[in-house]
């Protein structure tokens, strides 16, 4: 793993040859590698210091890469196995998920703090977003680091999170299912394939062990164990951590560019400030434990 430094720039290494240099451009997270070819086949050394990269950042992204789909989808799968989202029509690349938005199709919820699909008891790993089309303004994304977010609080308050459990649901998706009965029973299987997992409020990052909040407006519905006003209190408060400024990076998006990210230790916000105007852009996800 790439060890944290003080300087902004760090070229990565192998043998004595740079493979990569990083820049870094966020206090918490968010860096731009640069000096690397996206395109073409990664070799195991490159791979292996790319995804020590991002874990120690959490958002990497890297400017003019100008992947195809098919690319796209060869470079995501060296970090596992990938996602097919199961609210979005399945194409020539089932592990594609196309954002394309603009005025005769506005973004969904794009625009709310989350991390992908909690609803699954296997939560995304790592996400990893191409740039195809982007408005000449507005369309940023921004990332919170929910590491510093839970560090945040006060030794009392994570005393008392520490050991809870909230319930998620793919509620923002509902309003895909209208009410006819075909809808109903795909509506049924929805619920039957993805029945409202728990998970800890605060989960331990698998490969460094640090602490994450993990409860997000987009997908959790409540903590277990704490009535209705108590649960809404304690998820507000937890919820208005991502948005604090000092946690977050926020990226200016351009034709070509490509960001991964830590779905684990990070939410994120798209900023739908670009309606009505075009912005596309194509999406890949890696499947992630279960978070412990």
């Amino acid at each position: 793993m790439v060890n944290a430094v003080s300087a902004l720039k760090l070229n990565i290494k192998n043998s004595g040859a740079a493979l990569f240099e990083i820049e870094r451009h966020g206090r918490h997270l968010g860096a731009e590698i640069k000096g690397i070819n996206l395109r073409q086949p990664l070799d195991l050394g490159t791979f292996e210091a790319l995804e020590a990269a991002l874990v120690e950042h959490k958002v990497l992204f890297a400017r003019g890469q100008d992947l195809t789909t098919a690319e796209h989808v060869r470079l995501s799968a060296m970090f596992g196995e990938l996602e097919v989202h199961p609210f979005r029509p399945e194409g020539e690349f089932p592990e594609i998920m196309v954002l394309d938005n603009h005025r005769d199709n506005p973004v969904l919820s794009t625009d709310v703090w989350h991390s992908d699909t909690t609803f699954r008891v296997r939560p995304t790993k790592y996400t990893i977003l191409r740039c195809q089309v982007m408005p000449k303004t507005g369309g940023d994304t921004l990332w919170a680091d929910m590491t510093a977010a839970y560090r945040g609080l006060s030794d009392t308050f994570r005393r008392m999170i520490v050991g809870l459990r909230a319930v998620h649901d793919f509620k923002n998706f509902r309003v895909l299912f209208k009410n006819s009965e075909e809808d109903r029973a795909r509506l049924r299987r929805m619920e039957e394939l993805y029945p409202n997992p728990t998970h800890p409020v605060v989960r331990t990052h698998p490969k460094t062990g640090d602490k994450i909040l993990f409860v997000n407006p987009q997908f959790t519905l409540h903590i277990e164990g704490l009535a209705e006003d108590e649960s809404r209190g304690l998820l507000d408060i937890l919820f208005r951590q991502a948005q604090i400024p000092e946690y977050q990076f926020r990226h200016r998006w351009q034709p070509g560019d490509l960001v991964f990210w830590d779905n684990t230790a990070t939410q994120h916000y798209a900023a739908n400030d670009y309606y009505p105007d075009r912005r596309r852009m194509e999406r890949t996800a890696v499947i992630g434990d279960a978070p412990y």
